[in-house]
């Protein structure tokens, strides 16, 4: 049996452990992370903050079923335990268990609706959902909780850019700039918000790129903003350069894998016929969804918006619904958004419950009018699922010419998409098998 004093040192010693994990994963030692980790559950196996830090250094290593199974370790231990629910809420909705996610966030916002990270999470999840007015009300009250925190920042102004509240937006990254005039992100969202007038904000970023050691996936934040900030000014020649530094560095930080690629497509030509499509399932009879879709950069907005315009239709945004209606129902868990593995899963789904669960999972952001129009321009290789599984949606598919398309991906730096789209070669002959 311990002593007081024993217990205190051995508490001291979790507390130690955890603080060099916490302050390790922050600077991405992942490794050296996940070893304060083991030691400190070592000592006690029911530490809750030792399993959260679990879940986060599983997140930062992309390894799900280990966060999966940290964070519901957390809520087991300490079912109060809010930005627990908020991570797990998160993870459920890429997996697109959208029940349990909103469970998750039930739980997230009812017991502890004031901590800022939760609140930020809970935007972040809405945000995916296609929710960005709720998602909003997060990241505002995530702001208020922990003024000038910049990663919150950054949050609210993108969704204020979404929401096209461009002043806002740019009010809060130059706030953001002034606390940490280095946040490559930042820079990139401010040079996407505005036309720029002149060259003040392009130097004082050549500067920092000249000045500082970024990480390649921060170089390439920086490198896009230059480029489109050149391009405003039309200096034609330093934007290009711009752009190919930046698609340079980020295709470092990139696994574009050509050959699932090449396989991927192979399979669907062979396998999603026109008979296939006809054969077996009637599907979900309902008529509202207008999916428009192709090619990144292709115009998809602008036929969006002009769809939309109609009082009888309305604007949901990019929705990942129907992607996640067929990954939950086949039961998929690779972490990849489209793979052969994946559509040869859902080739024998039954798709009237595609169709059901994907018009289910959207009541929330569909709005009151007859029609939406979910506006994911990725849906194009879903084609063959969402004619199978919604036979009276619409379906716009945007066509554009090689050269355009390719090089409006080309100076466009996407989030967790479009892999191809760093190298030029590589872009070529993706849309080569894409047309």
């Amino acid at each position: 049996m311990m002593t007081t004093g024993q217990r205190e040192s051995r508490q001291q010693q979790l507390q130690a452990l955890l603080r060099r994990g916490f302050d390790a994963l922050s600077r991405g030692q992942i490794e050296r992370a996940g070893d304060c980790c083991r030691q400190a559950l070592q000592m006690q196996p029911d530490l809750v903050e030792g399993h959260f830090l679990v879940g986060l250094v599983a997140l930062e290593a992309q390894d799900r079923k280990t966060a999966f199974s940290a964070f519901g370790s957390v809520t087991k231990l300490a079912p109060r335990h809010a930005a627990a629910w908020a991570q797990l809420a998160k993870l459920f909705m890429g997996d697109g268990q959208l029940g349990r996610a909103n469970a998750a966030l039930e739980n997230a916002t009812s017991h502890d609706p004031g901590d800022p990270l939760v609140c930020d999470l809970v935007g972040t999840v809405y945000s995916r959902m296609g929710d960005h007015d709720l998602a909003s009300t997060w990241y505002e009250k995530a702001n208020e909780a922990r003024p000038d925190f910049p990663p919150y920042m950054l949050n609210l102004a993108n969704n204020y850019t979404y929401h096209g509240k461009t002043d806002e937006a740019v009010a809060v990254l130059g706030r953001v700039l002034e606390l940490d005039e280095g946040m490559a992100q930042a820079h990139w969202a401010l040079a996407g918000a505005k036309k720029a007038t002149d060259a003040t904000h392009i130097d004082a970023m050549r500067k920092l790129l000249a000045g500082q050691r970024y990480h390649p996936r921060m170089q390439a934040f920086m490198h896009y903003a230059v480029g489109k900030e050149c391009e405003d000014l039309e200096r034609w020649n330093e934007a290009f350069e711009a752009f190919d530094r930046g698609a340079r560095a980020r295709r470092q930080t990139v696994e574009y894998d050509e050959k699932s690629e090449i396989e991927l497509f192979d399979y669907l030509e062979q396998a999603f016929t026109a008979d296939w499509v006809e054969d077996g399932s009637t599907g979900c009879p309902a008529e509202s969804p207008i999916f428009v879709l192709g090619q990144p950069r292709t115009g998809t907005t602008l036929i969006e918006r002009i769809i939309s315009s109609h009082s009888r239709v309305h604007s949901a945004g990019e929705l990942q619904q129907f992607g996640l209606a067929v990954r939950r129902l086949s039961e998929h868990k690779d972490p990849r958004r489209f793979s052969k593995r994946l559509f040869e899963s859902a080739r024998g789904l039954d798709y009237a419950r595609v169709g059901g669960l994907y018009m289910e999972s959207t009541t929330r952001v569909r709005g009151d009018a007859p029609r939406f129009v979910d506006k994911l321009p990725q849906n194009y290789l879903n084609i063959p699922l969402i004619l199978k599984a919604l036979p009276n949606a619409k379906i716009v598919h945007l066509v554009r010419d090689p050269r355009d398309s390719c090089f409006a991906s080309f100076k466009q730096l996407f989030a967790d998409a479009y892999l191809h789209s760093y190298d030029q070669e590589e872009m070529a002959r993706h849309h080569c098998r894409y047309r």
